[in-house]
């Protein structure tokens, strides 16, 4: 991948994994538009290519994402794309499975990014939190909406008028967290939770994330035949076909895709 100006997003593949990193870290990988740009870029290229099963999102130098770069923001500078929107991201986040491995800061914009993630991996260094109200802003890329999803409301909504940070034991009592490892330890476990996802059959995989995001708004008298239209596709599918044969074969079933 051809990473924008000063390397500020670096993209690359290992196997069937797509390693993102934010590599800012002189400012804690602080959101600017150069870095918004690269996330986009990335986030295209895992869904465009086939062999890409499942990203990771991680950040240089011990910390995942401080925010937005409120120096940039006061020149005038607003780190959102159209259609993506900040960091471009966490508007139209990538069909593919995608997993946030945190160390060290995860604040403001850099929280909203980690949400817009479908899983969440962070070692005990992790410290997350939306404290825009004390700079004068709110956390309006998907903070405000999208982690009361993720932890009870009354611990999301005192985050957001306090602007106090979490740690990464309360964070994981919260139930934020699919997995908490010891310090330096989040990519070696996000990279294991990937090959768990990456082994299994793709079309399975896409659908069954689009049924639980988008699930949420369903009632539950049309639940099942909206999901009808996203799992029919993947029960009658050559794989769904392979999974049964290499069952009853006892071997490790070849995906095809399709």
């Amino acid at each position: 991948m051809t990473t924008p100006s000063a390397s500020s997003v670096t993209a690359v593949a290992d196997g069937p994994l797509w390693v993102v990193t934010i590599s800012r870290p002189q400012a804690r990988n602080a959101i600017d538009m150069s870095v918004a740009r690269g996330l986009e870029r990335a986030m295209a290229e895992l869904d465009e290519r086939p062999d890409l099963r499942v990203a990771i999102l991680t950040g240089a130098g011990g910390n995942f994402c401080a925010g937005m770069d409120l120096k940039a923001f006061a020149k005038g500078e607003r780190p959102w794309l159209p259609g993506t929107g900040f960091a471009g991201l966490v508007q139209r986040p990538p069909g593919k499975p995608l997993i946030a491995a945190v160390e060290g800061y995860a604040l403001a914009g850099g929280l909203e990014i980690a949400l817009a993630c479908d899983l969440l991996v962070a070692s005990r260094s992790a410290r997350f939190g939306i404290p825009e109200v004390r700079r004068g802003l709110a956390a309006a890329a998907g903070g405000l909406m999208r982690l009361p999803m993720r932890v009870p409301r009354a611990l999301a909504m005192e985050l957001a008028l306090t602007g106090r940070h979490m740690g990464a034991d309360e964070a994981w009592r919260a139930g934020l967290l699919n997995r908490l490892v010891d310090e330096g330890g989040a990519l070696t476990a996000a990279r294991e939770l990937a090959l768990e996802i990456a082994a299994n059959a793709p079309l399975a995989v896409a659908a069954s994330k689009q049924v639980v995001i988008q699930s949420r708004a369903w009632s539950e008298d049309a639940m099942f035949a909206r999901q009808h239209p996203m799992v029919e596709p993947v029960i009658a599918s050559a794989d769904a076909l392979e999974g049964a044969r290499a069952f009853a074969e006892k071997r490790t079933p070849l995906w095809q895709g399709r």
